[in-house]
């Protein structure tokens, strides 16, 4: 249903794809952005950040991460805040049934929570708090541009 309804609003905004299938380019997904703070300690800030460079995250996380369901995801920094920026299918989470990589990724969790501290307000045993959506550009049609 989803990609019926963002075939019309592309269509309504002008685009015109004749036969294609526009599922193949334009899948849908939906956003989800969290926020979490890390122990504000310079060195552990470069390591946390250094064991999230490419090729440092552990491959059975990576592919724990893809099994759920997530299509793309960015984790940006200021400081010691950070932000989680999840592209994922409508389905997500999945439950990953491999034991193999819920361990892997439980063991990577408890390493990172060496680095890590909740934000203010969160729960006992939360980390990576979710943040509502205030603003959408694109829910702003019709205004003028000046």
């Amino acid at each position: 249903m989803k990609g019926i309804l963002y075939t019309f609003y592309l269509q309504k905004q002008g685009w015109d794809f004749g036969a294609l299938d526009i599922l193949e380019w334009f899948p849908v997904t939906r956003r989800l952005c969290y926020a979490l703070d890390l122990v504000n300690d310079a060195a552990l800030i470069r390591e946390y950040c250094r064991m999230h460079e490419p090729g440092s995250v552990w491959p059975a996380v990576i592919e724990h991460i893809r099994v759920q369901g997530v299509e793309t995801m960015q984790i940006w920094q200021q400081d010691d805040r950070l932000f989680m920026i999840i592209d994922a299918t409508d389905d997500y989470p999945r439950c990953d049934a491999s034991p193999i990589g819920q361990q892997e990724n439980d063991r990577w969790e408890a390493y990172m929570a060496k680095f890590q501290r909740p934000l203010p307000g969160a729960a006992p045993g939360e980390k990576w708090k979710t943040l509502r959506c205030i603003f959408a550009l694109a829910d702003h049609k019709g205004l003028s541009k000046s």
